[in-house]
C-alpha cells in the first residue's frame, strides 16, 4: 500500500489554541483526498473528536504544562515542569517511531509538538514562535525552538511574511536559514452577516490555573455590565451544558458551527491575547478587549502590540475592571489579511515520489 495518502496531525495540547488552528489544516486535508489521524492529548484530543467524529484519533503524553498563580512565578514554574515535559517528549518520540515503522504515513503535521516528527517522512511543524519570548532568556530560548524547528522538513508560519503582520517579531527573523513557509493566518472561523444578539462575548481559553482564576473574577465584574452577555467558559466537558447568570448566557463550551455565529453576533469580545484568538478575531473582523496570561510573554507582547497599533486595548488581570471596556470604541479592531492559503502548493511535500 505504497501509495498511502494518510497523514497524521498533532497539535500540542497547551490551552484549545494549537488544536482550533490546526482545523482549517485537517478540512483542507479532507478536501485534498488525505486521510488525517489526529493525535494529542488532553483537551485538545477532546476538542478534535468533537469537531471530527469520524477520524481515528491516537493520544500522546501529557506535557502536563501548568501555570503558575502568580504570573511573577510563571518562568519558574515552567522550569521547575521541564522535566516532566522532557520525559513527555522522549515517550512522544518513540510512539512516533513505532507509528511510522507500523504505518504508512506520507506525511506528518506537528503543530508545537517537539517529538513529533520522522527522517523517514515528510515532517512539518506549524508555529508562530520563531521566536520565543522569556524575558531576559529569550536569546537561549528562541535558539532552542530554531533548533527544533530545523529538524523538520518544513516550518509553516500561521501568518505573512511582509508588514502589516499579526505576529510582530514572535513570527518574523532578520535573517534566518530555516525552511519557513507563510501561510497566512489560520482561522476556522469566518465573518458573515448577523443580526446583535449580544452587546459582549467573553470567551475563555488557556492552562489551568489561569483560566479559572480569570473566570471568577469576570463573572464578579460582568454583574455590573449593562447588556446581554455570551459567556463561553472553554471547559470541553463530555456534555454542552447552558445556564442563565444574571444578564449572561452562559456555556461551557462551543464547537466550531456554534462558536462562528456567536462570534458573528456579539458587538465585541472579552478575552485572552493568545496569537490563535488574535488570528480568529481579524477574521472576523471584530473589536476586542483583551486581558494577556498573567506572566505569559508573548500575550503581553501580542496586546501591547496591538494597543500601540490602536487596534486592540488590554488591562492587565489584577487591574481589569468592566468600566474599561468603554475604551474598545477608541480602537480600530482587527481586520483580516486576504492571503488565500494555497494548500495545493503546500501538501505537494506529502505526495509520493
Amino acid at each position: 500500500m505504497k501509495n498511502s495518502k494518510t497523514i497524521l496531525v498533532a497539535p500540542l495540547n497547551w490551552g484549545l489554541g494549537h488544536a482550533t488552528r490546526c482545523i482549517p489544516i485537517i478540512k483542507a486535508l479532507l478536501s485534498h483526498d488525505f486521510t488525517p489521524v489526529l493525535a494529542s492529548d488532553g483537551i485538545a484530543l477532546q476538542l478534535l473528536q468533537k469537531e471530527f467524529p469520524e477520524l481515528e484519533t491516537i493520544a500522546l503524553p501529557d506535557y502536563q504544562i501548568e501555570y503558575a498563580k502568580k504570573g511573577t512565578n510563571f518562568k519558574l514554574k515552567i522550569l521547575k515542569d521541564s522535566p516532566k515535559m522532557m520525559k513527555a517528549i522522549s515517550k512522544e518520540k518513540k510512539i512516533i517511531k513505532k507509528l511510522v515503522k507500523t504505518r504508512d504515513f506520507c506525511g506528518i503535521i506537528s503543530d508545537n509538538r517537539l517529538g513529533v516528527y520522522s527522517k523517514k517522512v515528510p515532517s512539518v511543524f506549524i508555529t508562530h514562535q520563531l521566536n520565543v519570548l522569556s524575558g531576559n532568556t529569550t536569546w537561549l530560548s528562541s535558539k532552542i525552538h530554531q533548533l527544533v524547528i530545523k529538524k523538520f522538513d518544513e516550518c509553516w508560519v500561521p501568518d505573512v511574511a511582509g508588514k502589516p503582520n499579526l505576529s510582530g517579531k514572535l513570527g518574523h527573523l532578520k535573517n534566518s536559514s530555516l525552511p519557513l513557509k507563510y501561510i497566512g493566518p489560520l482561522s476556522r472561523l469566518h465573518a458573515q452577516e448577523a443580526p446583535m444578539v449580544y452587546d459582549l462575548m467573553v470567551i475563555l481559553s488557556g492552562p489551568e490555573p489561569q483560566r479559572t482564576m480569570l473566570e471568577d473574577k469576570l463573572f464578579e465584574e460582568v454583574k455590573h455590565f449593562d447588556g446581554n452577555v455570551l459567556f463561553v467558559r472553554g471547559k470541553i466537558e463530555t456534555k454542552q451544558e447552558r445556564f442563565q447568570f444574571l444578564n449572561c448566557d452562559v456555556f461551557n463550551f462551543m464547537q466550531s458551527a456554534e462558536l462562528e455565529k456567536a462570534f458573528n453576533e456579539s458587538e465585541f469580545v472579552l478575552c485572552r491575547s493568545g496569537y490563535t484568538t488574535v488570528m480568529d478575531l481579524a477574521k472576523l473582523q471584530k473589536k476586542a478587549f483583551f486581558i494577556p496570561t498573567p506572566g505569559q510573554f508573548e500575550q503581553e507582547y501580542l496586546a501591547k502590540r496591538l494597543q500601540k497599533q490602536q487596534l486592540v486595548p488590554f488591562a492587565t488581570q489584577a487591574d481589569f475592571s468592566i468600566d474599561q471596556l468603554s475604551r474598545v470604541h477608541d480602537f480600530k479592531g482587527l481586520s483580516s489579511f486576504n492571503q488565500e492559503e494555497n494548500y495545493e502548493d503546500l501538501f505537494r511535500l506529502f505526495q509520493r515520489k
